[in-house]
């Protein structure tokens, strides 16, 4: 790890440019490796090398060109897994516009509050029906949003044809001087825990920050065939499904569906032979509660995770039945992958592992200090003294603000608290604002949410503190029961909950209180939105 430290160092040409100084080198030194295998839940597929996808992203950067998409323009991609987001993608980067995936499940209000904050020009969406419907209704409000450009199969009157157009268009040719790394990239408006979305910013550089993301993190190599499981609106796309696996040279798997389903995933591992596999805690945990057994997952030789804290007891039961480690990294929409547990290290189940050499983290105790002991417990900071790390995001656009209080006196708090141990190793305790204070314990959620996972009735916990008049907030668990347990809920299962947390950590965490319910409130992104059931409770108090 010392030697990997030592010598891990990312070099930035002046004048980066993905797709033109990654993809497209590819396709010349390369032209036939398999870039992407493509395919949906109606059994389509396609299959694009990197030859073919420097030839239609040319043609896609002509067609935004030739309909007046200037360099620096704001464009929002609402693709979901359509091979279209690519294209689009790659053809915008050429041209220098900034590309903004967002999620589809948007409504008319979302993408106004976009639109408005961010002077978006253009939408390049699917021809879905409910989507085109919230643009079109987005317009009526905002008519300054220049181009509605639909990928189909409906292109509505007034909107733009995105496959007619890059089809008829006269490939774009990358002018001599075209754009400087510190150029802005992307933006991604993030789907936040509380309170408004927050615009990320991230320059060219943000690319080649994600080398450690998949070369070192994901362990790819260049004949690997990987899935990340990530619809085409969030960070972790760009994570696991775009730049450090394309800078590697392997070919994506993209599996487009409307609706996620395990044995479906299970299949594709099966039916294409997949090597490698990242995805949420969340779908893991979906994924062990099938017989695993009835499925070939033989071809998989390494699993990743990140997005939110991985239970132990769901990699215990994913190991004893694949034989695989999963391996858990984490990192931020404003950053690349932060702490990983890197293929060299020991694994240790729950932790989120090491920091990664591009980064300098620190963990910041309440007092501004710096936490120097095994288990005590700090918020993760990055620190920014010797300048930006690459990878790392430029600011929250437009509000300098926000900027401020998230980054100064150079260090970037990413909100999150967490210890490290004797080994070096971290672990996650939860947010800063989810932190209970209960009888003058300090109680991290996730340790809580980890205990009641090993329980076989639990499928999905949160935990949160509620008020209390003698000990200021006692621990709240809000609970999804597995469907053979629905019918148990009432309060003897209540107590074996409580009985059973007190026997795995220690006994004044448990859950004084818990909820059952039929899900999870949670944001665009998959994560918990703790803040919503938080506020559900004080709106059941103050009543």
């Amino acid at each position: 790890m010392e030697d990997f430290n030592e010598h891990f160092n990312l070099i930035v040409p002046e004048d980066f440019n993905f797709a033109y100084d990654v993809m497209d080198v590819w396709a010349k030194k390369d032209p036939d490796r398999l870039a992407m295998i493509w395919t949906n839940d109606q059994g389509m597929e396609r299959r694009f090398t990197f030859e073919e996808l420097k030839r239609l992203s040319d043609k896609a950067a002509g067609f935004f060109n030739a309909i007046g998409i200037k360099k620096g323009e704001m464009v929002l991609l609402i693709l979901k897994r359509r091979y279209q987001f690519w294209i689009a993608m790659l053809g915008l980067h050429k041209l220098g516009a900034v590309a903004i995936p967002a999620s589809f499940l948007l409504t008319k209000k979302d993408i106004v509050y976009r639109v408005k904050c961010a002077d978006i020009t253009s939408i390049i969406c699917c021809g879905d029906p409910e989507i085109l419907k919230h643009v079109n209704d987005a317009y009526a409000e905002w008519p300054a949003l220049t181009h509605r450009i639909s990928i189909g199969p409906l292109v509505p009157e007034g909107w733009l044809d995105f496959n007619a157009g890059i089809e008829n268009a006269a490939p774009y040719v990358r002018p001599l001087i075209h754009n400087k790394a510190t150029d802005p990239l992307l933006m991604y408006f993030t789907s936040g825990t509380s309170g408004q979305p927050k615009m990320v910013l991230h320059d060219q550089t943000y690319a080649i920050g994600h080398i450690g993301t998949a070369a070192y993190w994901h362990n790819l190599k260049p004949d690997a065939l990987h899935l990340t499981v990530s619809d085409s609106g969030w960070a972790k796309c760009a994570w696991g499904k775009l730049y450090g696996q394309w800078i590697v040279g392997v070919t994506l798997f993209v599996y487009d569906h409307e609706k996620f389903t395990p044995t479906d995933i299970l299949h594709m591992i099966e039916r294409y032979k997949i090597t490698s596999f990242c995805a949420p805690p969340t779908v893991y945990r979906f994924m062990i509660r099938e017989d695993l057994s009835k499925f070939d997952l033989s071809s998989l030789q390494y699993a990743t995770t990140a997005g939110e804290a991985l239970n132990g007891s769901v990699y215990q039961k994913f190991y004893e039945i694949t034989g695989l480690q999963i391996k858990e990294g984490y990192g931020q929409t404003e950053a690349t992958c932060l702490l990983a547990t890197l293929p060299w290290i020991p694994t240790k189940p729950g932790s989120m592992g090491v920091p990664m050499p591009q980064y300098d983290v620190k963990l910041v105790k309440e007092n501004g200090k710096f936490v120097t002991k095994p288990g005590e417990h700090g918020q993760i900071a990055v620190c920014t003294k010797a300048g930006k790390p690459i990878g790392l995001f430029c600011e929250y656009y437009r509000d300098p603000e926000l900027t401020y209080q998230a980054w100064h006196d150079d260090l970037y708090y990413t909100g999150d608290v967490a210890y490290f141990d004797e080994d070096g190793y971290y672990w996650y305790v939860g947010r800063a604002d989810d932190v209970i204070k209960s009888s003058g314990y300090r109680i991290g959620p996730f340790e809580v949410e980890s205990a009641l996972m090993t329980h076989p009735a639990v499928v999905e916990c949160a935990i949160t503190g509620v008020p209390d008049e003698i000990r200021g907030q006692i621990v709240k668990a809000t609970v999804v029961l597995g469907k053979e347990w629905k019918d148990k809920a009432g309060e003897e299962l209540v107590k074996e909950l409580q009985r059973h947390v007190k026997t795995i950590t220690a006994p004044y965490k448990y859950p004084r209180v818990i909820e059952f319910v039929d899900e999870l409130p949670k944001t665009h992104s998959g994560k918990i939105r703790h803040v919503e059931i938080r506020e559900k409770d004080a709106l059941k108090m103050n009543k």
